[in-house]
């Protein structure tokens, strides 16, 4: 400890922070670290081992406790303080915070490791400008900012902080809908601002090593979170803003998805299609027709389009008869041509403007105003519209435009001026609807569709998408990128229109591709603009044929997916995980990433390809999902690519729980299910599991409303065993279970399944083992080979 405080010593020396900035006092009481220095004040709080906050609040301002962002309450006891004549510490086991008093320096570093340290600290630059920043080091590599499609390695880039709609954008998108001022390193910590006004994130666009975070008013208060791999990172910045619910089990199937449903015939002749091809489907959305006939002058109306929609409560039980959600889209936007308008101005639920009177502007849509969500009337208003929908039946609901799309600095909200709330009025529209569920359909888990979001929005169920992207090549090849990005930002199930959104672009071979993809992706949803048929069961026979291989596909790994899900929910892990996860070296590595632990994934993105590269990380040998063929850990290789699917691979000794194909997951059952188990002789031990609930209690693991399915593998170069037991919650019951153990890559001279021998006249492969769990009972697979 003793050299490494010198050596921050020495380091803050070398890079002294603001000269005009002196030390003045200290006092450490109650767990934080109060430092007053000559233009200001410094108040440092440990959140956990992992965790530091760190608040300026210059002379003459109050210190604004108040955070949209964090949820996590601090832990006390994880930090210790001491002194010496020129510097303060504070120490957890996890991260050190040095103050050097003159010159004056902060320093945070982890396991001896310096990490990053304050520049210039806070700066006042003009009325209108505020900055704090930090030194970086020449090698580190950066990423968050929220969506853009940038490259993997932000670094470089001055990012807006201003959540902006990018239409029709393909391998290049410098600003989205998701402005997230969190920065992530290489060296294993992020940084996060806890401001939600709009401003930039310079990630060191000068290339002098220098972070800097530019506002135009708010808090000036930053967290620094630190792990020893990058899912612990993950996972405590999940703790520190909250961690996503799990999805109803039915998000994760077929999504029937367009611009748009005109009519209620529309919509019930849409799902015949799908039923008569046997093509599965858990959803069907509703875009804007529902509430009105044309695209401008009716948003705001929120209410059913009786001509075109004469009986939506008939409509809307005979799908849920069905096991088919119906979702609505909904915008914030209350035009004054909408049939709602007066009622909203005599509720006063609108934003305002200087004179007090509801601000109104144009945009495309028509004239309109905006439901003030900061408002308690605002609020109540809006949620008693979706209150009355989900009243109706109606399964999920889409909230679009809601960055918001246009949103004049001239309005005024009762949470602050229009751009002190534009990054977080998603978030909060978000929040609404999970705080609604939760006290008017408390047994419910919301879907919650949602294009704009903040810090922490994870925690409301907010399932983001990455906005209108155009329908080609480019469209898809920054999908990847983006989904990634934001899942180690929290938001695990960013994911795509699949085939693509903008443009008239007709080309099954991308349709198809972006389907693939879409298998191992957190949703699968196809959508497009109208004259584009994006639902599987409107293509081609041909292309249909091929497309519902890839729903069916879908619907197979329900169990695995699943399980993906709780993960992330228990732990913030990222459904989809860049390949850094495991080799640090891979920094800028996006075309292939982990689909959870076990899949290896590699989309293909480009047209006409017959074969492509992939990297196989070193960490396990890899088998072909639809071959088998074997590929050793740490090469590459070229890879013959097959038009019915993109290469994909399980990592040796995994285990991949499967089901049949089934109509939609009211179906869904582990009566009897497939568990897939990849063979390889230098995996001498594996381990895997399989969640189970009824899919649609909220915070069922926490209610004992579940079980969990442990899998474990142990092999000796002689025999390999594999042991099956569940573990049960209090408050549920295990049904029995056929379980049909397929073991790949195995040459099986005898097996034995709970200590007694089974004859087989032939061994296929894979190698197929039956089991039946009796409410739980574990169970022992032998196989000597």
């Amino acid at each position: 400890m003793r050299n490494l405080l010198f050596l921050l010593l020495i380091t803050s020396i070398s890079f002294a922070q603001n000269a005009n900035r002196k030390y003045i006092s200290h006092s450490w009481k109650n767990n934080i670290l109060e430092i007053k220095t000559s233009d200001g004040s410094y108040l440092i709080k440990p959140y956990s081992d992992k965790i530091v906050e760190t608040s300026f609040v210059p002379n003459g301002e109050t210190f604004n406790p108040n955070s949209h962002a964090v949820v996590k309450t601090p832990e006390k006891g994880w930090a210790s303080f001491s002194k010496t004549d020129n510097s303060l510490s504070l120490i957890t086991k996890g991260i050190t915070v040095v103050i050097n008093k003159s010159p004056f320096k902060i320093t945070y570093s982890n396991l001896g490791k310096v990490l990053l340290s304050e520049k210039m600290g806070y700066t006042k630059v003009n009325d209108s400008t505020q900055t704090l920043s930090f030194n970086l080091d020449n090698s580190e590599v950066l990423y968050g900012g929220g969506a853009r499609a940038l490259g993997m390695n932000r670094r470089g880039n001055r990012l807006q902080l201003y959540n902006r709609a990018h239409y029709g954008y393909e391998t290049k998108a410098e600003l989205m809908n998701f402005c997230i001022p969190l920065v992530m390193s290489s060296k294993l910590y992020a940084v996060h601002f806890d401001n939600a006004a709009i401003g930039y994130l310079d990630l060191d666009s000068k290339k002098d090593n220098t972070l800097t975070y530019e506002t135009i008013s708010g808090r000036k208060t930053y967290q620094v979170i630190v792990g020893n791999t990058w899912s612990e990172l993950v996972s405590k910045y999940t703790d520190l803003t909250g961690k996503q619910p799990l999805l109803p089990r039915w998000s994760l199937g077929n999504f029937s998805s367009r611009f748009g449903y005109h009519s209620q015939e529309d919509v019930e002749n849409t799902i015949k299609k799908f039923e008569q091809n046997n093509i599965p489907v858990d959803a069907i959305i509703l875009d804007l027709y529902w509430f009105g006939k044309g695209i401008k002058n009716t948003m705001g109306n929120l209410d059913w389009d009786k001509d075109n929609f004469p009986n939506p409560n008939k409509m809307i039980s005979d799908l849920n008869a069905k096991g088919i959600k119906t979702i609505l889209i909904t915008e914030p936007f209350i035009l004054t041509t909408s049939t709602k308008w007066q009622e909203a101005v005599d509720k006063n639920v609108l934003v305002k403007d200087k004179f007090g009177k509801p601000a109104t502007w144009d945009f495309y849509f028509g004239n309109t105003s905006v439901v003030d969500i900061f408002k308690p009337e605002g609020k109540d208003w809006f949620w008693n519209v979706y209150k009355r929908l989900i009243n109706q039946g109606v399964g999920g609901m889409w909230g679009d435009l809601g960055e918001p799309e246009v949103f004049p600095s001239k309005a005024i909200t009762a949470g602050g001026k229009a751009d002190e709330v534009h990054n977080i009025y998603g978030h909060n529209w978000a929040k609404l609807i999970a705080d609604g569920y939760k006290k008017d359909f408390p047994t419910q888990r919301p879907f919650i569709l949602m294009r704009a979001g903040y810090s922490g929005s994870q925690r409301f169920g907010m399932v983001p998408w990455s906005g209108d992207v155009s329908r080609s090549w480019g469209g898809l090849q920054s999908q990847m990128e983006i989904a990634l990005q934001m899942g180690m930002q929290g938001l695990g199930y960013m994911h795509s229109d699949l085939g693509g959104f903008a443009g008239d672009y007709f080309d099954n071979e991308l349709y198809l591709r972006w389907l693939q993809y879409g298998v191992f992706n957190p949703i699968f949803r196809p959508h497009a603009q109208e004259d584009v048929a994006s639902e599987v069961a409107r293509k081609d026979i041909a292309t249909m044929a091929k497309a519902k291989k890839q729903v069916d596909l879908r619907y197979q790994l329900m169990p695995y997916n699943y399980t993906l899900s709780f993960d992330n929910n228990q732990k913030g892990t990222p459904l989809m995980r860049p390949l850094f996860f495991e080799e640090p070296a891979l920094t800028t590595v996006s075309g292939t990433y982990f689909w959870g632990n076990d899949f290896l994934v590699t989309p293909i993105t480009k047209a006409g390809l017959t074969s492509t590269e992939v990297y196989f990380p070193k960490s396990s040998n890899w088998f072909d999902f639809y071959t088998n063929e074997k590929h050793l850990a740490g090469t590459t290789e070229s890879v013959k690519v097959n038009e019915d699917y993109i290469p994909t691979f399980v990592r040796g000794g995994s285990f991949i729980p499967m089901i049949e194909t089934i109509q939609n997951t009211s179906k869904y059952s582990l009566a009897n299910f497939n568990l897939h188990y990849y063979f390889d002789e230098s995996v001498t031990n594996s381990s895997g599991k399989l969640y189970n609930d009824d899919g649609t209690t909220p915070n069922a693991f926490e209610k004992g409303q579940y079980e969990i399915l442990n899998f474990n593998s142990t092999n000796n170069n002689k025999s390999l065993v594999i042991k099956i037991a569940a573990v049960t919650g209090k408050n549920f019951t295990s049904t029995d279970k056929n379980v049909s153990i397929l073991i790949h890559n195995i040459k099986a001279k005898r097996i034995f399944v709970n200590g007694q021998e089974r004859v087989y006249k032939t061994f296929h492969e894979p190698l197929q083992v039956n089991v039946t769990m009796t409410k739980g009972t574990p169970s022992e697979i032998k196989i000597e080979y």
